[in-house]
């Protein structure tokens, strides 16, 4: 059977249920992942509504925001008819925006004690993302955040990381301790031997100028791998 709502208009729901105007009555934590879509969307396309058209997106994605978000914009307007440049740009911008909140709250005085507590503050980086990237953590001597740094950013298997660059953002941000961050698009929580040697390598540089290598965490879309966590620095 055929989703009802995909049947007629947004303008044809009543007032109570039109995801604008429910937004504004009842505020947007009310609303669906469907409506709160079909607010970026803004409309649909003759014979599809724009919530039936969010409703097809987030069903081809079992209902998971993470996996809309993981969609480029050319695979967004690729796949969904009735999604064009301006509705992929407009989602796009919406998941990179919350992701940015949610980093800007995460950081504030954030004191790192776990690699758990690194997979909460990189996740919503990385997580996402189909290519690899490697980031840097800069810490004080009370292992609070300064800042975080991306060092490089590759294809989907891998990226090359220039030891100089981490040492040297280390050093510009007067750094008492970092955290090496990358992810594995593919899921893959294991290192591999490259991710060993790299760590070894910087570990080894970082310690000539009296800077700790704490941990360095690997983010996949199935969680993360914490060298550190294992007994591996």
């Amino acid at each position: 059977m055929s989703d009802p709502i995909g049947i007629f208009k947004v303008a044809d729901l009543d007032d109570g249920d039109k995801p604008r105007e429910k937004a504004l009555s009842s505020g947007v934590g009310a609303l669906s992942n469907a409506e709160l879509m079909a607010i970026i969307l803004g409309s649909g396309m003759p014979g599809k509504s724009v919530i039936s058209l969010s409703q097809e997106i987030l069903r081809d994605a079992e209902g998971r925001l993470s996996r809309v978000a993981r969609l480029s914009m050319a695979e967004m307007m690729k796949k969904y008819r009735g999604v064009g440049p301006a509705k992929a740009v407009s989602l796009a911008a919406a998941f990179e925006l919350g992701v940015r909140c949610a980093d800007d709250m995460a950081v504030c005085d954030t004191a790192i004690a776990s690699g758990a507590d690194v997979f909460k503050l990189m996740r919503g980086k990385l997580q996402r993302l189909n290519s690899e990237e490697f980031w840097v953590i800069h810490l004080s001597r009370a292992n609070r955040v300064i800042s975080q740094d991306c060092i490089s950013r590759g294809g989907t298997a891998a990226t090359v990381v220039d030891i100089k660059l981490v040492l040297k953002s280390a050093i510009d941000r007067l750094s008492s301790a970092i955290i090496l961050v990358h992810n594995h698009p593919s899921g893959n929580l294991h290192p591999s031997s490259q991710d060993d040697n790299l760590t070894a390598r910087i570990k080894k540089g970082a310690e000539l100028l009296e800077i700790r290598v704490l941990d360095h965490i690997i983010i996949s879309p199935e969680g993360y791998y914490s060298y550190n966590d294992e007994g591996r620095l």
